[in-house]
């Protein structure tokens, strides 16, 4: 027996069944001395109990006795998966080099497709089922409404599924109306459970990967699934989405709040969700996606990153050569941890104050359409991706943002599924050119009109959004090469498989 599982357990419990969802939820700002507190003593705990991290300590020649003050924590050295995790055994990257105190092991085939175990402890959950309370209250009111799960991630051993929903779980537990039930990604399934089950509740949930999402949506209104019949909410994690892409599914079942009908996570297989979008950053990432210039003002690219609010007494996030590292306490805790996804923090004051420069008051927004719910002071983060998933083309970075607004455009839509890849080929002259390969949607048939149609919409938003596509490839190179493929086509688009907008093809 481990009676200090027992206590790990029982103080999480108590934490989340008695704390209110927003105690204590203040801008960085207004509680530095205490979140400074909180990261030294987590820095001394990790130090203490764990063996890798001590390992490590000592290898740098660090003392943590002297590490004492936020100063000193950010003058310790990055870990990595090359520099920490790939150099130690799972049982002493865990507290005192024992597995066994984790009573849960996922696996991420991680960007580069090498598996990665994470071993985690049940109250590792009840501190990420706050970021699904925070989206399922705030934006769903999923306190007073019955509220039927649909966990769409694929389940098994990857994290996303049954991460999912067991956190689900654990807000009906706090006494929320919310049933679950775990399809996984399996269509006719996802349907079944929708038509049999959603008639019994005032709103449906779709959790998933948003391209799988969307083909949920689309196939069902082929098969004519009314979607409008049970008040379709969307919670998505792992990829950015555009807000055509939030607008055009939306439009499909029926949403009739933008900003409170859907939520994407930011989230990781190494430590749960980091942040969550809220209504108020809803708000504010559709008026930047109308106003290019401020979004490159604010975020120093021309495109426009996933924007979520977060925590940082859960995860504390920092910024080092414009990548993001964050700590936090998981089954394996991770000090200063490079994650190697690009992005930024902004402090919530921060956005306000450039947001009211350009004449945009997020929050008057969200007032005078009736709706004030989901504004908290919390700091953002803004989140670009994985640089695995961008493309160097005439040295202008290409992003799949850019492409898949491109296939967002009306008519265009209703042609393809919203899936593609992208790469750069070589003519016979070894000249470069983009390519990239589309999924058709169900029943439709590739011709050249569409095809003209396609490349001339994805050429116009590239121009219009990636102002180093515009100058820095010539105009003669500008035009992609387009290549239409069927539904599930094996070879690009395999039934079943996460999707990467990126490959080698070449």
């Amino acid at each position: 027996m481990q009676p200090s599982q027992q206590q790990r357990f029982l103080q999480a419990i108590e934490t989340f069944f008695t704390s209110n969802l927003h105690q204590g939820k203040q801008s960085t700002g207004e509680n530095a001395k205490d979140l400074e507190t909180e990261i030294i003593n987590l820095f001394q705990e990790v130090a203490t109990t764990v063996p890798a991290y001590q390992t490590f300590l000592k290898e740098q020649q660090i003392d943590p006795k002297t590490v004492k003050t936020l100063t000193d924590f950010q003058s310790l050295p990055l870990t990595t998966k090359d520099n920490y995790l790939k150099l130690h055994s799972l049982p002493n990257l865990c507290r005192y080099g024992r597995l066994e105190t984790c009573d849960f092991v996922s696996v991420s085939s991680g960007t580069t497709g090498n598996p990665t175990f994470w071993p985690r402890f049940v109250s590792d959950e009840y501190q990420i089922a706050r970021q699904f309370e925070q989206v399922f209250l705030d934006s769903f009111q999923a306190d007073k409404k019955r509220t039927l799960a649909v966990v769409c991630f694929p389940l098994g051993t990857w994290v996303g599924g049954i991460y999912t929903a067991n956190c689900c779980r654990h807000l009906a537990t706090k006494g929320y109306p919310i049933t679950t039930v775990t399809p996984g990604n399996n269509k006719p399934e996802i349907f079944k459970v929708v038509q049999d089950l959603g008639i019994y509740f005032e709103q449906v949930v779709l959790l998933g990967y948003p391209p799988f999402l969307k083909d949920v949506i689309d196939s069902g209104i082929a098969q004519g699934l009314d979607w409008s019949r049970y008040s379709i909410k969307l919670v998505m994690a792992g990829e950015v989405i555009s807000e055509q892409w939030r607008t055009l599914v939306g439009e499909r079942v029926k949403s009739t709040n933008f900003c409170y009908d859907s939520a994407s996570l930011y989230g990781t297989a190494d430590a749960g969700v980091l942040g969550n979008e809220t209504p108020l950053s809803i708000g504010i990432r559709r008026f930047l996606a109308e106003n290019p210039p401020i979004a490159r003002h604010l975020f120093g690219q021309s495109r426009l990153p996933t924007l979520v609010q977060y925590d940082p007494s859960s995860r504390f996030f920092e910024v080092v050569d414009g990548t993001l590292l964050f700590s936090g306490n998981n089954g394996i805790p991770l000090i200063r941890y490079h994650i190697n996804d690009q992005g930024g923090i902004i402090s919530y004051e921060e956005m306000l104050t450039v947001l009211g420069g350009y004449g945009f008051d997020p929050i008057k927004t969200l007032n005078n359409g009736g709706e004030s719910r989901g504004i908290h002071p919390l700091p953002f983060v803004y989140v670009f991706g994985r640089s695995h998933y961008t493309l160097s083309y005439y040295g202008a970075n290409i992003y799949p943002e850019n492409i898949a607004i491109g296939l967002e455009q009306p008519v265009i839509r209703e042609w393809v599924t919203g899936k593609f890849v992208m790469d750069i080929g070589k003519d016979d002259n070894h000249n470069p050119f983009l390519l990239i390969i589309v999924e058709l949607a169900l029943n439709i048939t590739e011709s050249q009109d569409k095809q003209a149609e396609i490349t001339n919409a994805i050429q116009s938003q590239l121009l219009r959004l990636n102002s180093e596509f515009a100058n820095y490839v010539p105009s003669t190179s500008q035009r992609p090469t387009l290549i239409l493929r069927p539904l599930g086509d094996p070879e690009y688009f395999p039934v079943g498989v996460k999707h990467r907008y990126t490959r080698q093809i070449s």
